[in-house]
């Protein structure tokens, strides 16, 4: 079973919680992940700053943060994971990309759960990768493609 649980602090986030948990089931489905935990944390600017140096130590802001709180320890439990998307600063980039802020947020929530199922965008190759089939699987979810502007055409 996949349990997703939806917080916001965000007044006007650009996010319908039963969507964003269409979202992170089909995503599961699709790498056949059948038992997870995950909760999707919806932020403005000045919390996200707070949280990416608490946890990271880094200055700024930024997207989205993911953390697998799983226990290693126990064969056959559940994953558990928890994602923290800029809800703020996904409605200034979608204004400026020009789609859906509801897009934009969907797509933060995407690129955190493929960094816990393998992914990664460390070197051009591997972002390319990763951003495609981030734009694979908000097509399959009726969002359209995000990431890649020539993949909208």
């Amino acid at each position: 079973m996949i349990a997703v649980e939806i917080k916001t602090n965000l007044a006007g986030a650009p996010a319908e919680p039963s969507k964003l948990t269409r979202l992170v089931r089909g995503i599961c489905r699709r790498f056949a992940v059948s038992r997870a935990v995950i909760s999707v944390g919806i932020v403005d600017d000045a919390e996200m700053r707070r949280l990416n140096g608490r946890f990271l130590h880094r200055r700024g802001n930024t997207d989205c943060l993911s953390f697998d709180l799983s226990d290693e320890t126990e064969a056959g439990e559940p994953r558990v994971l928890d994602l923290i998307v800029n809800g703020e600063r996904a409605i200034r980039e979608a204004a400026r990309r020009g789609h859906s802020a509801e897009a934009e947020l969907a797509l933060y929530v995407t690129h955190g759960l493929l960094h816990h199922l393998g992914f990664d965008d460390g070197t051009a190759r591997q972002a390319g990768r990763m951003h495609r089939t981030e734009d694979e699987i908000l097509r399959d979810l009726g969002y359209g493609a995000v990431y890649n502007a020539r993949a909208r055409k």
